[in-house]
């Protein structure tokens, strides 16, 4: 408990107003693009058939680039190769893989981790919001699973083939979201057993692990061509949330949805990232949709970064490196 004032009180002193203003300025601006064609590469989509991912898998599909997508429903991904296919001339793969099962999580990494193309471009962009606490079948709570857990899985399984390859890029959809974090992680509950669960505190505690992971591969990958990086994806319309109740269906419908853009901002901003040769300066930065930006100072604690990862292998049943 001492530790955990310690650590609030040296975030406090932390906080910069100029970078809430810089993160309002940065909502507001439209992302840079580019009609670089990116033909031949292979981009892995997480949570391709529907939304922000769907749309990003149109934009590499339009730019030559070959798809394998990890989706839940097996007709949906049969749909979405059946149109990327046909109406763009590219491969479209898929795996079925809930991202919520730690099973499902290990083997679809096994199985990107033993294909023989490279992936040029990875994507981690499935999630949920829930507004009441759901546990897996594995009895992890289900945002911290499917936000954090399984883009540290598939990441970490992958880390080998990456960089054998010279040069990849791992893109984690992140979000402003972290910030409801704003005190940092409770390493001790990462569960939500000891502490009251609101769907935002949980969105935003797995948004910063996802935030404090990233600073732990970056220094893995360091030298070896494999760029990691965050962003936000724009305050966007997407079906996140269908899994809760009415009230916040018609909630977010009625008054959410009308104060939000296009999800083809989101689109083009992650394939500018995906593709343009200067990101790779940038590795284990945050972006605003294509503008950098600094994330809280919880997540940029790389004490806590690497007490998160231990914990975070044991959760996995992940076996750490010499």
């Amino acid at each position: 408990m001492v530790r955990r004032k310690r650590k609030t009180y040296k975030y406090f002193k932390e906080y910069k107003f100029s970078n809430v203003f810089a993160m309002i300025r940065n909502n507001r601006r439209k992302p840079k693009t580019t009609e670089e064609l990116f033909t031949g590469k292979t981009v892995v989509i997480t949570g391709a058939t529907s939304g922000i991912g769907k749309l990003v898998a149109k934009e590499y599909a339009s730019k030559g680039a070959n798809l394998i997508c990890v989706n839940r429903n097996e007709e949906k991904s049969l749909d979405l190769k059946k149109e990327i296919e046909a109406d763009f001339n590219v491969k479209c793969d898929y795996f079925i893989a809930d991202l919520s099962s730690m099973e499902d999580t290990h083997n679809v990494a096994d199985l990107l981790a033993g294909l023989n193309t490279n992936l040029d471009v990875i994507i981690h962009n499935a999630g949920v919001f829930l507004t009441k606490r759901e546990l897996t079948a594995d009895g992890i709570e289900k945002v911290f699973m499917v936000h954090y857990l399984s883009s540290f899985i598939i990441n970490y399984k992958l880390k080998e083939k990456l960089i054998a390859q010279d040069k990849a890029r791992i893109i984690l959809v992140n979000s402003e979201g972290h910030r409801f974090a704003a005190w940092g992680l409770r390493l001790d509950d990462l569960n939500w057993e000891k502490r009251r669960y609101t769907g935002l505190k949980s969105y935003g505690s797995a948004k910063l692990a996802q935030l404090l992971s990233m600073l732990v591969f970056h220094k893995h990958f360091e030298n070896t061509g494999v760029t990691i990086i965050a962003m936000h994806p724009g305050a966007v319309k997407s079906e996140t949330g269908k899994e809760n109740g009415r009230f916040y269906k018609w909630y977010k419908k009625n008054v959410i949805d009308r104060t939000l853009k296009p999800a083809s901002i989101s689109s083009d901003a992650l394939y500018y990232l995906g593709v343009k040769d200067e990101i790779e300066e940038y590795g284990g930065k945050f972006f605003n949709l294509t503008k950098l930006e600094e994330p809280t100072p919880p997540a940029l604690d790389f004490e806590v970064a690497e007490e998160l990862w231990d914990i975070t292998l044991k959760m996995a049943k992940l076996v750490k490196d010499e």
